[in-house]
């Protein structure tokens, strides 16, 4: 069929139509045939929502259940009991803290009462030491990446005037030093022999009985029961530039009792530090409540043999 033979064909009889030179290759409908076979008269309103909820709500519904699938389920299946385990570890060890802290202070309340009858009979002075120490460090990342632009106010450094490396917190306990023990000498260790303990402050360090009004710190929260043992700010700071590691001991709450202490005692020079931080980190990657609970009774072999005391 020729182009110019379509001329001949009525217009009712038009119902599909051919466009070919020597061969057929293909056919197209009218547009009156298509709208019969489609059945297309024009949108609703209610197919209009109907389009618009499955292309655009339904596909971020899509996007939001998919991120779900690749950043939570995966940790929700694979490490469920892991979480719900450390969650209660969790729990637990608070529970220890505030329940150790406050039936100590019941019992120790004969020791509140003889001891610092006994210090102010041995030496002038208070009867309880307080000390700034370095607790948890709960900023893990810096806070001034970007400068804080404000109205009348250009901030570009820490709202802290110091770098402590942790929460600083006063910690409490029995004076077993002579008063202003370091006002000379400035902070030093203690060592074995040292003059600037008392007759009495030698008993209380053996045995342990000048940590006990630490309990109040674990009450206020500055303290656990177990932890790696609190240092001053300027042994921090210094021991942070010496010892490889040294600030990742500050990622838990100082405790009164801890591995490293019941093992080596007080600090006495750098290399019992060096161990020590050792022993603070394995502490740390390996804890749990049975952990806590062995140091505990550790510690009551301490207190009775007087090891480790200087």
């Amino acid at each position: 069929m020729n182009i110019g033979d379509l001329e001949n064909i009525p217009e009712s009889r038009v119902g599909s139509v051919a466009l070919t030179d020597r061969q057929l290759y293909g056919s197209a409908l009218g547009l009156e045939r298509t709208g019969e076979l489609t059945g297309y008269k024009g949108i609703s309103f209610g197919g209009l929502l109907k389009f618009y909820f499955g292309e655009y709500f339904s596909g971020i519904f899509f996007l939001l259940a998919l991120a779900s699938f690749i950043f939570v389920l995966p940790v929700s299946i694979t490490r469920s009991g892991k979480v719900v385990l450390a969650m209660i570890d969790k729990f637990l060890k608070k529970a220890i803290d505030v329940f150790g802290a406050f039936v100590g202070l019941i019992l120790c309340i004969p020791i509140f009462i003889v001891v610092p009858i006994l210090i102010k009979l041995g030496s002038p002075g208070p009867v309880f030491y307080t000390q700034d120490r370095v607790g948890i460090n709960r900023r893990k990342r810096n806070r001034r990446v970007y400068k804080a632009g404000l109205q009348n106010e250009h901030r570009s450094r820490e709202r802290r005037r110091e770098n402590y490396h942790g929460h600083p917190f006063k910690v409490i306990k029995f004076r077993t030093m002579v008063q202003n023990a370091e006002k000379e000498s400035g902070p030093v260790w203690a060592s074995k022999n040292d003059p600037r303990i008392t007759r009495l402050g030698k008993f209380l360090r053996m045995s342990r009985i000048d940590e006990i009004p630490q309990l109040i710190n674990v009450l206020m929260g500055n303290m656990s029961m177990v932890g790696p043992r609190p240092e001053r700010p300027s042994f921090v700071a210094d021991l942070s530039t010496k010892v490889p590691n040294y600030n990742l001991r500050l990622n838990v709450k100082p405790g009164i009792t801890g591995l490293a202490q019941v093992k080596n005692g007080y600090d006495s020079s750098l290399q019992s530090v060096v161990i020590k931080v050792e022993q603070d980190l394995s502490y740390i990657r390996k804890w749990s409540i049975w952990s806590d609970v062995k140091i505990l009774m550790q510690t009551v072999v301490v207190v009775i043999t007087g090891r480790g005391a200087c």
